[in-house]
């Protein structure tokens, strides 16, 4: 049976802003791409939408038809004018930013090829990408993850059910990035009512002391009394089936258990349990400052993205601190 590569629609022949020498270079470019990279046609349809769009633009630009002479001889301001462009145009960084890969691909298809060399869209920063986080978990939701009875009728051992319980607790309870809570040694965690403060160390080997809640402690506690392994002082506090270090990934996978049982979105992950703690201290009236201490940050700006404040909480602040509100 016989396979055939996917294919990009056609480019007419006569395009009003194009001359027919660059036309012709365009289609075999977007050809190479489908039968050759083998690339998904919908890349390749965005790839052609962003390639005509940037030839209309040029050619408004520029008040003439784009000829591969003219196209070699671009400049940087060319190519910002372009991307200022599609800005006010409301399109964002991500997409500009997949159009002038796009384009960048197509210059180097021109030069492997001996049809010129465009420099300017190489000179040309791609646009920066604001950060994304994972969507916070309400209250109630978070509290669940934590409970070992929702997994009962797991066939697992209770030992297993009731690690996994406290390792959710302490990422939420105490905002701990997954790799902080798994590298905790069992000496390091305080036993119920001999203390209230564990010290993490965090990104960069810097530490930080970070308060655990009572009901944490007491589901740590909980597990180490159930586990069938012995826990050495400086040894890991949570162990694998086999004894062993606890791997990220089985708390990613306990995760995905619990989003199904719980209908949570695919957005619940070990990590949003972290930006949960941080967004439900925020908007419960914690302080800036001492959220970004504990969570590590070394930016305070990091922490401003992390907990995305809204613009609704900012309004409230408002009306209640602005003596004129």
């Amino acid at each position: 049976m016989s396979s055939t590569a996917p294919k990009t629609p056609a480019i007419p022949v006569d395009l009003p802003f194009a001359a027919a020498d660059l036309t012709r270079e365009l289609a075999r470019w977007l050809t190479h791409l489908s039968a050759e990279r083998r690339m998904s046609p919908k890349t390749g349809e965005a790839y052609q939408r962003d390639a005509l769009q940037f030839l209309a633009f040029l050619s408004g630009h520029l008040g003439t038809r784009v000829s591969l002479a003219k196209f070699a001889k671009l400049t940087p301001q060319d190519v910002r004018a372009f991307m200022a462009s599609r800005r006010a145009d409301g399109i964002g960084g991500r997409s500009l930013m997949r159009s002038l890969a796009g384009l960048r691909s197509f210059a180097r298809y021109l030069e492997r090829e001996g049809k010129g060399k465009v420099g300017a869209l190489a000179a040309v920063r791609a646009p920066k990408i604001g950060k994304t986080l994972p969507k916070p978990l309400t209250v109630a939701d978070a509290r669940q993850l934590a409970d070992a009875d929702i997994r009962a009728g797991e066939e697992r051992p209770q030992w297993v059910l009731a690690r996994d319980a406290a390792v959710m607790a302490l990422l939420y309870g105490s905002g701990l990035r997954i790799s902080e809570a798994l590298n905790l040694s069992r000496t390091e965690v305080p036993e119920p009512g001999a203390g209230d403060v564990i010290v993490v160390n965090g990104k960069g080997n810097k530490s930080r002391i970070v308060p655990v809640l009572r009901q944490v402690l007491e589901l740590i506690a909980e597990y180490k009394k159930l586990c069938p392994y012995d826990l050495p002082p400086k040894g890991p506090l949570f162990v694998g089936a086999r004894g062993g270090p606890l791997s990220p990934r089985i708390i990613q996978l306990v995760m995905e258990r619990l989003r199904g049982a719980l209908s949570l979105p695919d957005t619940a992950t070990p990590h949003a349990l972290r930006h949960s703690f941080a967004t439900h201290l925020l908007t419960r009236g914690g302080d800036l400052r001492a959220i970004q201490e504990l969570l590590g940050h070394a930016s305070l700006s990091t922490t401003q993205i992390y907990t995305g404040v809204d613009a609704e909480r900012l309004a409230e602040v408002y009306r209640k601190a602005h003596p004129r509100a």
